[in-house]
């Protein structure tokens, strides 16, 4: 997914060259041909939700979701055409990626739980085709990794578009433009990477709290929790 840029075309910038004087290895240069995009690459402009740790693109016809762990926003959802698709970020390691031993851990926990699971070939690389067991019967899902610069992304696509090719391709457009905001703070690996309701949703659900506390009802939620698929621990 990342490759090294060719050095003969162009002299190694000033940065490389104080590194190579200190004695330090510089990074090597990362190319993107398509997402998830981290932020610090360049990616199209286009309407995107900002959740902070992830800027997830909406188009008609979607309807988006929040996955909640207490009071934390830790992953989002998109339903689409009886179709959902949770997209999660974690932290990961800053040389190595991770997907390898989270597909492992994920089809043990599907196996465990009475379903099946086996890798395949996706647009995003190896992915993992599952049929986990949901209310005594076998739904099928679709799990995709992608390893980015000190972050993880886990898509999970299941309903309609884990079989239907053309609704499963509404979905991967989605993950291909998903923006990664990893931040510069030290994280454990597999730390999930927080999220946060947009400013408009934030000032929506404070003013249906001082309504709600003063008309004495519920308060109101702009999203609901999302489907849980599995956790990653």
């Amino acid at each position: 997914m990342f490759g090294r840029r060719r050095r003969e075309e162009s002299p190694a910038p000033a940065g490389e060259v104080e590194q190579a004087e200190r004695g330090e290895r510089a990074e090597p240069a990362r190319t993107r041909e398509a997402g998830p995009w981290d932020s610090d690459e360049q990616h199209s402009q286009r309407e995107r939700v900002d959740l902070g740790g992830l800027r997830l693109p909406v188009d008609p016809g979607f309807e988006v979701q929040l996955n909640l762990a207490g009071d934390q926003i830790v992953g989002a959802v998109v339903v689409f055409e009886e179709s959902a698709l949770q997209v999660h970020a974690f932290a990961a390691p800053k040389r190595s990626g991770i997907w390898e031993e989270v597909r492992a851990e994920l089809a043990e926990g599907v196996k465990g739980a009475g379903g099946t699971a086996e890798e395949q070939q996706g647009p995003f690389g190896v992915e993992l085709a599952a049929r986990v067991p949901a209310d005594g019967v076998a739904q099928p899902v679709r799990y995709i990794g992608v390893d980015g610069p000190r972050w993880f992304l886990r898509a999970v696509i299941s309903g309609r578009a884990a079989l239907d090719a053309e609704v499963a391709a509404t979905l991967e457009d989605v993950v291909r433009d998903i923006v990664v905001v990893r931040g510069d703070e030290p994280m454990a690996p597999k730390e999930p990477i927080e999220l946060r309701l947009p400013p408009e949703a934030r000032q929506a659900v404070e003013e249906q709290a001082e309504q709600a506390e003063q008309a004495e009802v519920p308060d109101l939620k702009p999203f609901e929790r999302g489907p849980e698929i599995a956790e990653l621990r």
